[in-house]
């Protein structure tokens, strides 16, 4: 909610920290205003996160031999088509989740109003035609390729890293260090397109990738590219970790439950 409300602050007012952002979404929406769009995240999570998570372990699973595992480049290449795919699939309730959490920053008679994410997908179908649903879907699979590429490649290879030069094993606190540091990553390397993304799904007109890029470095200069980077490291990094720490947990338990070695 704090992530699409800084990255979609306009330019020429005073702008919000992080802090101020969430006291002045509370004062005008009480606390259940820092949950808005919530049933709209879930079903991003259903649609986009099962899609690129489900491939990758698939496509791991697949050129992963006895003799030997996927080089760095494969996982990238791997993660990226993972993350495509699932970018896609998430496109709608993307949308969905940055138009609902950006409502309450438009002037009255512009809000959308939509009570969930359900209704305001069937809305937007009926209202703007079926191909808005797929509006952005370029910004938004270019920045699901770097997220699982920075995601899901980086936890690997730190993982594999920290199990060679260290004595820790291949124990939570791995899994731990591991997640946190591919969080930072993937925190880092998407927060470019990840405005773009947010810019282009809650504008109300349509405007194309480059003339958009083009006006706000003009206007806001380069730190634009950073705009929102701490409350989606506050998001991204524990969701990574949690995230990480479950599906290493569920494979362990899926191993055991079918005798393979693990």
């Amino acid at each position: 909610m704090l992530k699409v409300r800084l990255q979609t602050q306009p330019h020429g007012v005073e702008r919000k920290s992080l802090g101020q952002m969430a006291v002045h979404v509370v004062k005008g929406d009480g606390f259940s205003g820092l949950y808005r769009g919530l049933s709209a995240s879930l079903l991003r999570q259903i649609t986009y996160s099962t899609t690129r998570f489900g491939v990758y372990e698939e496509l791991k699973e697949v050129f992963t031999t006895g003799v030997a595992s996927p080089s760095f480049p494969a996982l990238i290449a791997m993660a990226s088509t993972s993350g495509f795919l699932g970018g896609i699939a998430g496109n709608p309730a993307d949308i969905m989740n940055v138009r609902m959490q950006n409502d309450a920053s438009l002037p009255p008679a512009e809000r959308r109003n939509y009570k969930h994410a359900a209704e305001g997908l069937v809305r937007m179908a009926r209202e703007e035609g079926l191909g808005s649903l797929f509006r952005g879907v370029w910004p938004n699979s270019t920045r699901a390729v770097l997220m699982t590429a920075s995601q899901l490649a980086s936890y690997d290879i730190f993982k594999k890293e920290l199990l060679q030069r260290t004595n820790m094993g291949d124990t939570l606190t791995t899994h731990f260090s591991a997640s946190f540091m591919a969080g930072f990553v993937a925190t880092t390397v998407c927060s470019p397109v990840d405005v773009i993304k947010t810019r282009v799904m809650s504008a109300k007109t349509q405007e194309n990738m480059l003339s958009l890029v083009t006006r706000i470095t003009q206007q806001e200069g380069l730190g634009w590219m950073l705009k929102g980077w701490v409350p989606s490291f506050i998001r991204l990094g524990p969701h990574t970790i949690a995230t990480f720490l479950f599906l290493e947990q569920h494979k362990k338990i899926f191993r055991r439950w079918h005798n393979l070695d693990v």
